[in-house]
């Protein structure tokens, strides 16, 4: 599939790039191919994010009992960690059917009270750890990567697929836990993709 091209933008001396998103479509492909190849846990972990829109933070802390038994549009009940906010997620057939091939693969090694995503040493990966494998997983599809690009992708891909209507800003807006409609425009890139678009239209 072609990767979609972006520009070269080199950070100068204490300049901060904020992470960039990844396209949907490209992330499931990622996401499923390394499930069902060496690192499922990889794989689910990227499924799982861009399919509920959650930070790493909140991520990270799900167990096994919390999916073992759940079916396509049951909700997942989850208290934000940035925000300490109550949230009810709704779990969509494509993390169910991935999460049920990640059991199969893991054959009975775990319990229902372990956290899902552990490394092969047992414990909970680290989120330096998972931002330098999404570096190399996603090499090349964009220059910035880090677990926040997950949650960017959900945006993004939630603004897509409902016509890049206000509408949609505004439940993206709701979730995100933002101020207002222009902060949620910057956070997902549009409003810069807007701004460079006048100058190519001239």
């Amino acid at each position: 599939m072609k990767r979609t091209k972006f520009p070269n933008r080199k950070s100068q001396k204490g300049q901060r790039f904020t992470s960039d998103y990844i396209n949907y479509e490209h992330a499931m492909l990622k996401g499923n191919e390394l499930l069902w190849g060496d690192r499922p846990v990889i794989g689910f972990y990227i499924i799982f994010s861009i399919n509920t829109g959650l930070r790493v933070s909140d991520v990270l802390i799900r167990k096994h009992s919390e999916l073992i038994h759940a079916q396509p549009g049951d909700y997942l009940t989850v208290t934000e960690n940035k925000t300490q906010k109550f949230r009810e997620i709704q779990i969509n057939n494509k993390v169910i059917d991935a999460y049920h091939y990640l059991i199969g693969q893991l054959q009975g090694r775990y319990q229902p009270d372990d956290y899902i995503f552990r490394s092969q040493k047992g414990t909970v990966y680290a989120i330096e750890s998972l931002n330098t494998i999404l570096k190399k997983v996603f090499a090349g599809y964009a220059p910035h990567i880090s677990t926040h690009s997950l949650r960017k992708s959900f945006g993004r891909h939630v603004y897509e697929i409902n016509g890049r209507s206000e509408n949609s800003l505004i439940k993206l807006s709701e979730m995100f836990n933002h101020t207002c409609m222009a902060i949620t425009r910057r956070y997902l890139g549009i409003r810069r993709e807007e701004l460079g678009n006048i100058y190519m239209n001239l």
